[in-house]
């Protein structure tokens, strides 16, 4: 079994960085990044449950949810990457990791 536990951390420190920014901050696109970041993870984690299905689109919740959100999904792909090869944990941490880079530029 993967440990996944590098994904979970990076996808805390994103969704804490979101939850603790001011309301200025979502505006200028944090949370539209952070919105299609969890939108691309949840796509990951449904191909990998159902991987004849096709993915379903994560709802927008609001600017203010979106940290929620994110760690959320987070958790349901490091669930989902546990049986997976590394590589694709290593992309996961990776892409989490330059999303949070770009929210925050």
């Amino acid at each position: 079994m993967l440990d996944t536990t590098p994904l979970i951390l990076a996808v805390d420190r994103f969704a804490d960085r979101l939850r603790s920014a001011p309301q200025s901050r979502l505006q200028r696109g944090a949370a539209a990044e952070a919105l299609a970041a969890a939108r691309e993870l949840a796509v990951r984690a449904q191909r990998l449950e159902t991987p004849d299905a096709e993915p379903r689109e994560l709802p927008d919740a609001g600017m203010f949810a979106v940290g929620d959100q994110l760690a959320v999904v987070g958790r349901d792909l490091a669930a989902a990457l546990e049986t997976a090869p590394s590589r694709e944990l290593d992309e996961a941490v990776r892409y989490v990791d330059e999303a949070a880079a770009r929210a925050f530029a």
